[in-house]
């Protein structure tokens, strides 16, 4: 069996598990994913091992630097591909969904993790498994406040004057929550302050759709 979790980083900083601990080898698994930013030329995967939910408190097996298709943000696909084979060897796949074009590497200590190394894993994953979870929240959090900051930043640009004076007011003092909560990493007020902007941004996106068709 696999004595620790299998995986990627991903976007954040964030351990995105392929393979589970403990699951039965031979094994396959894969996943797809998307850009985050918008025209990219390559992608990094980071194969990562361990129990923690943050990129950096695991192990790095191997990277491998894909040439990537450009596209707006979100509409890239890439698929990665992890399989153990009865040897143990984990052979990483990742395809460019554009271009077709595979890439791969072969990972010979996937499974050959001394006892003392996983035990150490394990324990430090449940001793910090509260600071681990409200550290991956956060991190999920800042990505999503990022992203709706970003969004509003190009309504305004689309829009312009269309926004009344008083919804722009409305929507930055809505903003500056964000940002105020991402500033003081105070979890509880970014997910209210999320919501809130996001509930408030909705009508700006159906104002953009309603021009798109119109153009």
């Amino acid at each position: 069996v696999t004595p620790l979790s299998l995986g990627i980083e991903t976007f954040g900083g964030l351990m995105n598990v392929l393979i589970p601990r403990n699951t039965t080898i031979p094994c396959k698994a894969g996943e797809m994913f998307t850009n985050v930013v918008g025209h990219q030329a390559s992608l990094r995967i980071s194969v990562l091992q361990g129990e923690r939910e943050m990129a950096a408190d695991n192990w790095r097996l191997g990277e491998l630097v894909v040439p990537f298709t450009p596209a707006p943000k979100g509409q890239a696909r890439v698929g990665v591909q992890f399989e153990i084979d009865a040897n143990g060897i984990l052979d990483v796949l990742v395809r460019d969904i554009a271009s077709n074009q595979d890439h791969r590497i072969k990972i010979q200590r996937a499974v050959d993790v001394s006892d003392e190394a996983v035990e150490k894993m394990i324990a430090d994953s449940i001793k910090h498994a509260f600071e681990d979870m409200r550290e991956r929240t956060f991190a999920e959090l800042r990505l999503k406040a990022e992203e709706l900051l970003s969004a509003l930043a190009s309504a305004y640009a689309q829009l312009g004057e269309e926004i009344s004076v008083e919804e722009r007011g409305r929507l930055d003092d809505l903003a500056q929550a964000v940002r105020d909560a991402l500033k003081a990493e105070a979890i509880e007020a970014l997910k209210l302050a999320v919501v809130q902007l996001d509930e408030a941004t909705q009508p700006l996106a159906n104002q953009l759709l309603n021009k798109l068709s119109y153009s």
